[in-house]
C-alpha cells in the first residue's frame, strides 16, 4: 500500500472508530459513583494528603497529570507534594485508600511507587505504540477482571503508555489482528 493510500485508510479507520475518545468530560461508572468518589480523592490529592493504596486489596489509581498518567497500585502513595498537579484520577477496582500510620510505612509506600511507575516506564521504552498498547492491555488484564478494563477509558491507557487515545481505541476493537503496518509513526 503505498504512502498516500496508507493515509486515507488511516483517516477514515480513525473517523469510524475513534469517535469518543475524550473521557475527562464524563468520569461515571455504571453505577454512577465514580463522579463523586473521584472528586474526593482528587481533593485529598490537592490538599497535600498522603495515602496508600490499600495493598490487600485489587485496586489501583490512575494519577493523571497534565500531560501523561500513572498508574498507582497495591501499596503504592499517593498525593503529598508529588500529585498536588494532577488533573484526575481514575480509580480501579473496589479501591482502598489508607492513612500512613508511620514514617516507616510511608517510606515503603514510596518505593512501591517507585516499583509501579518503573514497571510503566519498560512499557514506555518500546519505540512501537501499538506494542505499547498491547503490553499495557496485558497488564492490566492480568491484574484485574477483564470487565473492569474494558470499563477503563482509551485515552487513560494512552496518557499512560504515550500514544494517541485512537490508537488504543483502534487497538480495543480490532485486537491483535492488527499490524504496525496499520499505523502511520
Amino acid at each position: 500500500m503505498d504512502s498516500e493510500q496508507r493515509q486515507r485508510y488511516q483517516a477514515a479507520m480513525v473517523s469510524t472508530y475513534c469517535s469518543e475518545t475524550s473521557f475527562l468530560d464524563k468520569p461515571t461508572m455504571r453505577d454512577g459513583s465514580e463522579r463523586s468518589h473521584s472528586t474526593d480523592i482528587l481533593a485529598s490529592l490537592h490538599s497535600g494528603k498522603f495515602l496508600i493504596v490499600n495493598s490487600r486489596k485489587r485496586n489501583g489509581l490512575i494519577v493523571g497529570k497534565r500531560y501523561h498518567a500513572e498508574f498507582a497500585g497495591p501499596g503504592a502513595v499517593v498525593g503529598g507534594d508529588y500529585d498536588r498537579d494532577c488533573q484526575f484520577v481514575i480509580p480501579i477496582g473496589n479501591l482502598s485508600l489508607l492513612a500512613p500510620e508511620s514514617h516507616e510505612e510511608l517510606q515503603k509506600a514510596y518505593l512501591i511507587r517507585r516499583q509501579w511507575i518503573r514497571l510503566i516506564k519498560q512499557i514506555t521504552e518500546n519505540p512501537v505504540p501499538v506494542q505499547r498498547v498491547q503490553k499495557i492491555l496485558e497488564q492490566f488484564a492480568q491484574y484485574f477482571p477483564a470487565e473492569m478494563v474494558a470499563d477503563l477509558p482509551d485515552a487513560a491507557f494512552a496518557m499512560l503508555v504515550g500514544v494517541l487515545p485512537q490508537t488504543v481505541t483502534i487497538l480495543r476493537r480490532l485486537g491483535n489482528d492488527l499490524d504496525d503496518e496499520c499505523f502511520d509513526y
